[in-house]
């Protein structure tokens, strides 16, 4: 019986694998045929000068011809005069400090960027809520504010 079974179960899978290729097929069928009413093909799209797809050629008129020594690879030479100054000193708020574990938290007042500050960077004592002016510098899981100073 167990083989009797075994055999049914078998002509069963083999009718939907047999379904699913028919259908499979006519799918296909039906693509064709739909995409030949369409004048068949995959449509042609073209890129404007902004960068946009688009279904139209673009216009010859506005093609803008670019000389190769134009071309900058890289980061351009700075000449004298685009310097600006940057100052590296920030100021923020102290959002946390632990005084018994010597480390807090301080953000940055522009970009609300949370630093960490430990107490060997402090120049004045600090407590939660002061604002103060520090300086950034690279640690071992970040940037850290260091010079810390009450304002």
């Amino acid at each position: 019986m167990a083989k009797s079974q075994q055999t049914y179960n078998k002509t069963e899978k083999e009718k939907q694998k047999r379904k699913k290729r028919e259908e499979k097929q006519k799918k296909k069928e039906a693509r064709r045929a739909e995409a030949k009413e369409n004048g068949g093909g995959i449509p042609l799209a073209y890129v404007d000068q902004y960068g946009n797809l688009t279904d139209t050629p673009p216009d010859p008129s506005e093609k803008i011809v670019i000389e190769a020594e134009d071309i900058v690879l890289g980061i351009p030479k700075k000449e004298e005069g685009d310097e600006e100054a940057f100052d590296p000193v920030r100021n923020g708020k102290v959002s946390f400090f632990d005084h018994s574990k010597g480390f807090g938290f301080i953000i940055d007042s522009e970009n609300n960027e949370k630093y960490f500050t430990h107490v060997t960077g402090l120049i004045d004592e600090i407590t939660e809520n002061d604002k103060v002016s520090f300086e950034l510098e690279k640690g071992a899981r970040g940037m850290n504010a260091v010079r810390v100073k009450k304002i």
